[in-house]
């Protein structure tokens, strides 16, 4: 595992939550995210891991100017590139706290939010994994909690998008509601789980480079008999835009589309058969 990291966190610090944000060439967003996480109603039992995923920018100049001296915000240095799935197993590994949320630097959490999540992840053993409502600025609410996808569906995404936006509307339109709700699985943006969870499921499948990789992780906590739960009383604010959203016109042009189909083709093939391969 290649890694720097900065010292070790304060051992007079007992955190209950430890929270992964994983940067790549966004360190505004990503200083951001740590603030407002440092702005929570339960931030002293908080430990914040930054993950730098070998963005070769100013990134970790300006992590270790603002939070070099920060006792509860650890920096975790790489020397590549690993992905989402293996960079946060990296981070998750240094990880003390009772429970772990795996949070995008693009989301801003307000101030009560994980306080409102932990309580209610807290006194449910059933649930594996919450995660609350993701809103753009303009207020619209992103549609974080969805189905399992069929082949027909990446196919209709692809070559058909009117059609595939349509029958995405239909099955995910309830999810918008203001009720919690049990789902397939959920954007991993902003999920909560216990850390005996994350390390019995071995982290995220290291070989989804980039997408579906959530969508494994939620796939598999529900083959362990636990719900998946979105939770949209807690909204959190979502600057992210779509990276999967080209159609077949933009196949050969766009890096981030051949890597989500290269993805889609990985998790095809290992649930084929309705288990892991």
């Amino acid at each position: 595992m290649q890694i720097y990291s900065n010292y070790p966190l304060s051992i007079i610090h007992y955190p209950l939550i430890s929270v992964l944000v994983l940067n790549y060439r966004t360190p505004k967003d990503t200083m951001r995210c740590v603030e407002a996480l440092r702005r929570q109603t339960i931030a002293d039992r908080i430990e914040i891991i930054v993950i730098d995923n070998h963005s070769e920018d100013e990134s970790i100049g300006w992590f270790r100017a603002q939070f070099g001296d920060t006792q509860t915000v650890r920096i975790v240095e790489q020397r590549g590139n690993l992905g989402y799935g293996r960079a946060n197993n990296n981070g998750a590994s240094f990880a003390t706290g009772e429970y772990l949320l795996v949070l995008n630097p693009d989301n801003t959490l307000p101030p009560n939010a994980l306080k409102e999540m932990l309580d209610f992840l807290k006194t449910h053993d059933d649930i594996g994994i919450v995660s609350p409502a993701l809103v753009y600025a303009d207020g619209t609410v992103r549609p974080s909690a969805r189905a399992f996808p069929t082949i027909g569906d990446l196919l209709r995404k692809r070559i058909f998008p009117n059609a595939w936006q349509k029958r995405f509307d239909e099955r995910h339109r309830y999810f918008n509601e203001r009720k919690t709700i049990d789902v397939d699985w959920m954007v991993g943006a902003c999920l909560l789980m216990r850390a005996d969870l994350f390390r019995t499921l071995k982290g995220f499948d290291e070989r989804f480079f980039l997408f579906f990789e959530d969508m494994d992780l939620c796939r598999r906590t529900k083959l362990l008999g636990k719900r998946v739960v979105y939770m949209p009383s807690v909204r959190v604010l979502d600057g992210k835009e779509r990276l999967s959203g080209s159609s077949i016109f933009s196949l050969m042009t766009r890096k981030t589309t051949r890597i989500h189909l290269m993805s889609a083709i990985m998790y095809f093939w290992k649930w084929r058969r309705g288990g892991e391969d």
